[in-house]
């Protein structure tokens, strides 16, 4: 432990009580937000607040928090910002009894690191409004619980609100989370927009909430196989050279693109409407270029494509004109300047701060949707609208366009755009799910991540090598089926390539894809280093939400389940309660994620991996569930490569016994078996 986080130890600090601060202008911030609220719940609101404190206390901040939210539409509580540098500190550093309490500190520390979180000051990690707490009070009570907690204690966390430290077992988990889970006749925008402004829920996204976002890099990673296996599909090929992929954001997770695009070696063409997005990608390194002329941008775009220039090319200015643009060159020339394309802007939050419209500046933008919110939401149907013309225009052309899951495809829906295939009622284009990741999923792959809290680089280069050795080891010995294979092999190439791409921001952390079976190898692998010592600290494991049984989905994650089930949540529920009892050092279980509030249940875990014997029955034990679980979902909808997923499993494993699908292999006698009942 250092004497510099002592004081997470202490509490709310109220003696001396810290003096208001400033709004930094340095840090990026959330956009203002209008709470909506009438004269009698801002009265509740700020009740709701003042509960923290002792009553010789409200006095003097009552009318401070009362500005907050009627000028930022939410109370954050910024007088009790940290002082202390936010960052993922070695695990020894922190003032905590014990190891799984200190490695929950560190991840929690990382979430808000400013190089890390889209608006630290916000306690907004990432999607414009994925929450690490509701306010900085909460933060500092959360820390004082897990410095005092024991191994048969749990902490139980209320959307940001830590409840408090319950008697509970040691092989209980120590930390349980859920984010803006509500009566389901209320899951709708509106209704949050009032509880969180009541400071009674908040929205989690997948990995803000449950303390496991490891920076842009989990999304590289994704977005890379994304972009290589759409080659393949739609492009037939694996060699993306001189291949143009279009897309926008390069905010919070939508940073990923530019870097993945070089990496898969296409020319990447991203907008932005963010200019300190902007320039921090290309301070990173991650964006090698950018232009706010579109003539310039259409013009290195012919270049790059005619010298097969592996680039990512940023355009400082709205999408929608971009898409336009691009439309507009094609008419005039008959030339198709975009292979590819998709969009990350953050549209699960259209209205808050996820989508620009085109009609606007972005600070004109930043205002409106403040002071004329209904103004600024029609603004934004119609850019959405724009924005799909354009698109149709070039995949008529011959483009392959695909919904990344953040809700674009439901927005432009419900703004009234071209977006449905004629007299059908279903899209023009598929979620990358149903076209593109949907049967790696089913084949039990999936994002799986670890954190060496040692804060060492070293550890993680060594945790890197470990992983390409148990994926190579288990090729060798051909027990895979080829398509697993061929994901086996593109996580080979991505690991052994991933310290060459420098991709850690904040924490010492590692992303890969892989099964059941080599999520588990290689878990069991770094235990042993962390038990003799090659490793100097443990490990902690998690995945993101977006995975094989993590979540309920069904314009992303279960796009691509046909018997009707997509809408129910058993899978993400099931999955949080399965691995509870598993063995997991904490979980969650989020609403809304990726494609919005209400639209979604997910949920994630974290396990420290500390060296011991009890850690490796914990991880094999939890991570058999953890990916079984959604595999035998998709099995029963009718997947055939979840199918023969479970079924090897079941051969590996004689403790597991999964129902089967019995397919109607005459499809007439559905029709014939209601004649005459009518």
């Amino acid at each position: 432990m250092t004497t510099e986080l002592v004081c997470l130890s202490l509490g709310i600090p109220l003696d001396p009580m810290p003096k208001p601060k400033p709004r930094d202008e340095s840090v990026p911030h959330a956009p203002f937000r209008n709470s909506g609220l009438n004269k009698q719940e801002e009265r509740l609101a700020l009740r709701n607040a003042l509960r923290y404190f002792p009553d010789k206390h409200h006095r003097v901040l009552a009318s401070e928090f009362a500005y907050e939210l009627k000028t930022f539409g939410h109370i954050y509580m910024y007088r009790f910002i940290p002082d202390i540098l936010m960052k993922a500190y070695p695990i020894s550093h922190y003032p905590a009894k014990t190891t799984t309490a200190a490695a929950i500190m560190h991840m929690i520390m990382n979430n808000l690191d400013h190089r890390v979180a889209q608006f630290p000051h916000e306690l907004v990690t990432y999607g414009g409004n994925g929450q690490v707490f509701s306010n900085w009070v909460q933060f500092w009570l959360t820390m004082k619980y897990l410095s005092e907690m024991d191994d048969d204690q749990t902490l139980a966390m209320y959307s940001g609100h830590p409840l408090g430290l319950f008697p509970s077992t040691t092989y209980g988990p120590r930390l349980v989370l859920t984010n803006g889970l509500v009566i389901p006749n209320y899951s709708q925008i509106n209704h949050y927009d009032q509880m969180f402004a009541l400071g009674v829920t908040m929205y989690g996204q997948m990995t803000a909430g449950s303390y496991c976002y490891i920076g842009p890099q989990g999304i590289v990673h994704g977005t890379t196989l994304t972009i290589l296996n759409a080659g393949r599909k739609y492009l037939s090929t694996t060699d993306l050279k001189g291949k143009v992929f279009v897309t926008s954001g390069l905010g919070g997770m939508s940073g990923a693109q530019a870097k993945s695009a070089v990496i898969c070696g296409c020319v990447g063409v991203i907008a932005e409407v963010s200019y300190e997005a902007l320039k921090k990608r290309n301070t990173q390194g991650w964006l090698r270029e950018f232009y706010d002329d579109l003539n310039v941008v259409v013009s290195r775009i012919r270049e790059a494509r005619k010298d097969c220039q592996s680039t990512s090319i940023g355009y400082h200015g709205n999408v929608v004109k971009l898409w336009e643009r691009l439309a507009q060159e094609y008419e005039l020339t008959g030339e198709l300047l975009a292979d590819f394309g998709s969009d990350q802007t953050s549209c699960h939050n259209p209205f808050n701060g996820g989508y620009y419209p085109a009609q606007l500046t972005f600070e004109e933008a930043n205002s409106m949707m403040a002071k004329d919110p209904s103004q600024f939401k029609t603004l934004v149907q119609e850019s959405l609208c724009r924005q799909v013309n354009a698109i149709n225009k070039l995949a008529c052309a011959g483009m392959y366009f695909w919904d990344y899951g953040n809700a674009f495809l439901l927005e432009a829906q419900r703004a009234g755009a071209d977006i449905l295939k004629p007299s059908e009622n279903k899209f023009r284009y598929p979620s990358y799910v149903q076209h593109i990741m949907g049967d790696i999923f089913s084949l039990g792959f999936g994002p799986f991540r670890w954190v060496c809290t040692s804060g060492d680089a070293k550890d993680l280069a060594l945790t890197d090598s470990i992983a390409n050795q148990v994926l190579e080891e288990i090729i060798r010995e051909g027990n895979v089926s080829d398509a697993a294979e061929e994901q086996y092999r593109d996580n080979i190439h991505w690991i052994k390539q991933a310290g060459q791409h420098k991709l850690v921001v904040g924490s010492q952390a590692r992303i890969l894809y892989s099964d059941q079976l080599g999520r588990t190898r290689i878990s069991l692998a770094f235990n042993r280093a962390v038990n003799d010592g090659s490793l100097k600290g443990p490990v902690v494991i998690s995945r993101d939400h977006h995975d094989v049984s993590g979540t309920d989905s069904p314009y992303r994650e279960t796009s691509n389940v046909y018997d009707g089930s997509s809408f129910t949540a058993d899978m993400a529920v099931q999955n949080c309660i399965g691995d509870s009892f598993r063995g997991a050092t904490w979980v969650a279980l989020h609403n809304g994620g990726g494609v919005g509030w209400g639209e979604v249940i997910n949920g994630g875990f974290g396990l420290v991996l500390d060296g011991s014997e009890d850690a490796a029955r914990r991880a094999e034990t939890m991570l058999a569930w953890d990916v079984s679980n959604g595999v035998a979902r998709r099995c029963w909808s009718g997947n055939s490569n979840a199918n023969k997923t479970i079924r090897r499993s079941m051969q590996h494993d004689p403790k597991l016994n999964v129902t089967l699908p019995n397919a109607v292999t005459d499809e007439t006698l559905l029709d014939e078996a209601f004649k005459g009942i009518d």
